[in-house]
């Protein structure tokens, strides 16, 4: 779990160390919190449960679905909080419940990592400008939720968001650089994926030290001209998708993606599933 969190912690730590809130806006939030109003998850197996270590499967199990259960009531909720100007301060609210959600490696193993998508949701309608998010997003929902799509749609956001004026963010470029990598290996829209790294080129060369990213993206996107099967590459990413996850849903998600791309199943003596990709013929 410590290592989870710290992964996903250090972009967005400089971002909150380096905003200034408003003492009235914190007051609210804390009142809301106090009273239930933006509320989180918790660790499973406190507030009057027994501790976790003291708890019986079935039990933390129970614990794990019912508190998952109230987390989405509760985004539900904050989904449509009147944000009284402060939609910065509830996405970061927002994003630093989701560590606590994808950080808990124990209940995830119980639920899957299905809210995602709704935390992600929220943040991206209160702040898409928050370019540094959208990493997040991808490895939430892409990979762990199984749901390129998803993920793709909300990062539109952010390159509507942004595209008025590109330089107001200095990494508004991964953005695009993100959308055009799920498009790549997940999606396997090649289109796509060639204007969206052509987008980050255009917009990360404007950067002082952009040049040389720019040089790569449209290299990648001129590869994909020439060579437009991506096969190998989105067989690779489906792979991963399937072993990090144990939930039964996105991990035949990842089985059905990876059987249409004319992988073949394998299972050990214990029923394990591995796939194998066969030569090109």
């Amino acid at each position: 779990m410590e290592a989870k969190i710290e992964q996903f912690s250090r972009q967005w730590l400089s971002l909150l160390v380096n905003g200034v809130i408003a003492l009235a806006a914190l007051a609210g939030v804390v009142a809301m919190q106090s009273s239930g109003q933006l509320g989180g998850m918790s660790p499973v197996g406190v507030q009057g449960q027994k501790p976790l270590s003291a708890m019986s499967a079935g039990s933390f199990k129970q614990a794990a679905q019912q508190e998952a259960q109230q987390e989405a009531l509760r985004l539900k909720m904050l989904k449509n909080l009147p944000s009284f100007g402060f939609d910065n301060l509830i996405a970061d609210w927002t994003f630093i419940k989701f560590l606590q959600y994808f950080g808990d490696n124990e209940a995830r193993d119980v639920t899957g990592y299905h809210l995602g998508q709704d935390y992600f949701d929220i943040i991206t309608q209160r702040d898409p400008r928050w370019a540094d998010i959208y990493l997040f997003l991808s490895t939430a929902i892409s990979f762990y939720e199984g749901k390129p799509e998803t993920a793709v749609n909300l990062m539109e956001r952010g390159t509507s968001a942004l595209s008025l004026s590109p330089q107001i963010h200095s990494q508004a470029w991964i953005v695009w650089r993100t959308k055009g990598l799920d498009e790549l290996l997940l999606l396997g829209d090649i289109p796509e994926s060639i204007r969206s790294h052509e987008m980050a080129a255009d917009w990360v060369e404007k950067n002082p030290s952009g040049a040389s990213l720019a040089q790569m993206f449209r290299a990648t996107a001129e590869y994909l001209r020439r060579d437009p099967d991506s096969v190998s590459v989105r067989f690779t990413a489906w792979s991963m998708v399937y072993a990090q996850t144990t939930d039964k849903l996105v991990r035949q998600r990842a089985k059905q993606a990876l059987v249409k791309l004319g992988a073949q199943v394998q299972k050990d003596k214990n029923g394990n599933e591995s796939f194998i990709l066969p030569p090109p013929k």
